[in-house]
């Protein structure tokens, strides 16, 4: 079974940068398609971004179009948000997470990193 362990998370203030790390483990992390999803209190799961195995093909929301970037590091099995241009809305919970159907359904997930931008 996947296990997926985030960190990079913190406060920052607007327009400040932060860089999300995933680690997986427990398969082969090659081939499968990763993604980053968040969720604020009281609000629905929003997904974020998605990279095919290969990182050939990228999925972004809308909201993060141009502020963030994914990457993924297949020989350390590693996926990456860099996130750019913060802004107060961007405060949630960041999960790493496993995308079963592209872009944004996922079957496995990690336990979150909290990320907080103050105006």
């Amino acid at each position: 079974q996947v296990q997926l362990v985030e960190s990079g998370g913190g406060l920052v203030q607007a327009g400040g940068s932060l860089r999300l790390s995933c680690a997986a483990s427990g398969g082969t992390f090659r081939n499968y398609a990763m993604g980053w999803f968040r969720q604020a209190p009281g609000k629905e799961r929003d997904s974020v971004a998605a990279i095919r195995w290969s990182g050939s093909r990228t999925y972004y929301a809308d909201s993060v179009q141009g502020r963030f970037t994914i990457s993924r590091d297949n020989a350390n099995n590693m996926v990456y948000l860099q996130m750019n241009s913060l802004k107060p809305e961007d405060t949630a919970v960041y999960y790493c997470a496993v995308v079963s159907r592209w872009p944004y359904e996922y079957s496995y997930w990690g336990q979150g990193t909290q990320v907080t931008v103050s105006s």
